[in-house]
């Protein structure tokens, strides 16, 4: 295992020569996609190639829009709402807005307005807000030995308002720098920890980040490669808290994809790590998380948590069809409240179907299994879809 993992980071460590060669491709035709082992029937590629024509273009169309698939781990397979976006200014000002609920209950609603041609094209800065109520969170405790029959459920809701700047001196590199305010309020549901919380903080976060991102398609990327470090800043300006809750965070992350054939291999690493004062601990809703669809899959949402964190994964998808590929996986990872004490312990193992189109993966569907038994997953979206990089405002709890 040891050794799969090394090679994953090697692999990692050479792509970014091979990725900078050259510009990556704008947006490459469907005679690109690679053709399945199975011929797929023409019509599924003609309903496949018209949402992709209709729906798969994103920022870029205006008007009414589904929201989907865009919820927190627990919000359960899947929630919608409507949204509607517009530019304005021949392209100058872009104005979006959404709301969503999911099968389980858990609410967002968010509002952001961006100017993306600021020195021609090389800087953006905007301005969201959003606003979440999640009820039904789940908290096993902190730490790599917390218990399944510790679980325990609590509610968040908060209101977050942030200003950001990008700059983009090339399309695959960025610059980010953000400032904002967030007010989490959470209070126990069930179970036996956290019983007696009723808790309403703020913080003011601010950060920057540097971001490398070659690949070709970000939410079904089959090649290209992405790098990332990040350091943030959480002020506690709780009333009265002397700011005693203040701490530090500091993200690296790497993701590679390689095509080989009719096969996408893709590997991922991902590192947190908390800053604290001796004796203090980061807020439990703040702590990073493994457990769930994008990280251990094997384990129920959520189910580690402290400090620090670390993560790895390894992915194969072969095309079974031109839009449905078979993948295989293994997670890899754990959570400590000293960086030194990380290390991969805690593995899934797994495999499932990813349903696409040419530039997105609209649904997922996974079997994985770890110490804690099987699990099984549908999610819409794509598990290495990283979604933190579009993220603008601070969410509540981490979200693996």
């Amino acid at each position: 295992m040891k050794t799969l993992f090394r090679c994953a980071i090697a692999l990692i460590c050479s792509i970014p020569a091979a990725a900078f060669a050259q510009e990556p491709p704008a947006v490459p035709s469907s005679a690109s996609e690679p053709q399945g082992v199975i011929a797929e029937p023409d019509i599924i590629t003609r309903a496949v190639l018209f949402a992709d024509r209709h729906l798969g273009k994103g920022d870029l169309t205006n008007g009414i829009y589904v929201d989907y698939g865009n919820m927190i781990p627990g919000a359960g397979w899947a929630s919608v709402g409507p949204g509607y976006r517009h530019w304005y200014g021949k392209d100058s000002l872009f104005v979006d807005a959404s709301a969503s609920i999911s099968v389980t209950g858990y609410r967002m609603a968010q509002a952001r307005f961006e100017l993306p041609a600021l020195l021609k094209s090389r800087l953006v800065a905007g301005v969201q807000s959003r606003w979440q109520q999640f009820n039904g969170v789940d908290y096993f405790g902190s730490g790599p030995d917390s218990l399944p029959s510790a679980l325990s459920d609590y509610a968040v809701k908060s209101t977050q308002l942030e200003g950001y700047v990008t700059i983009r001196p090339v399309r695959w590199l960025d610059l980010d720098g953000h400032i904002g305010w967030v007010n989490p309020r959470t209070r126990h549901l069930d179970g036996p920890l956290l019983q007696g919380l009723n808790s309403r903080q703020a913080y003011v976060p601010t950060g920057v980040a540097l971001t490398i991102d070659t690949r070709d398609f970000p939410d079904h990327p089959t090649r290209g490669v992405m790098l990332r470090g990040a350091a943030t800043r959480y002020d506690d300006r709780t009333s009265g808290s002397n700011g005693v809750n203040s701490f530090n965070r500091f993200d690296s992350e790497a993701a590679g994809f390689v095509p080989i054939g009719k096969v996408v291999l893709g590997v991922h690493g991902w590192m947190v790590r908390s800053d604290v004062d001796a004796g203090r601990s980061v807020p439990f809703y703040f702590q990073p998380t493994l457990g769930g669809v994008s990280s251990l899959r094997s384990f129920a949402d959520y189910r580690f948590r402290d400090d620090n964190m670390l993560l790895a994964t390894v992915e194969m998808r072969l095309a079974l069809l031109t839009h449905l590929d078979l993948a295989g996986f293994v997670d890899a990872g754990n959570v400590a409240r000293r960086p030194g004490d990380l290390d991969l312990e805690k593995r899934s193992y797994g495999g499932g179907l990813r349903f696409h189109t040419r530039r997105d993966t609209f649904a997922e569907i996974d079997l994985a299994h770890g110490t804690e038994g099987w699990r099984a997953m549908f999610r819409l979206k794509d598990p290495l879809l990283l979604g933190r990089l579009d993220r603008k405002t601070t969410i509540v709890p981490f979200v693996p």
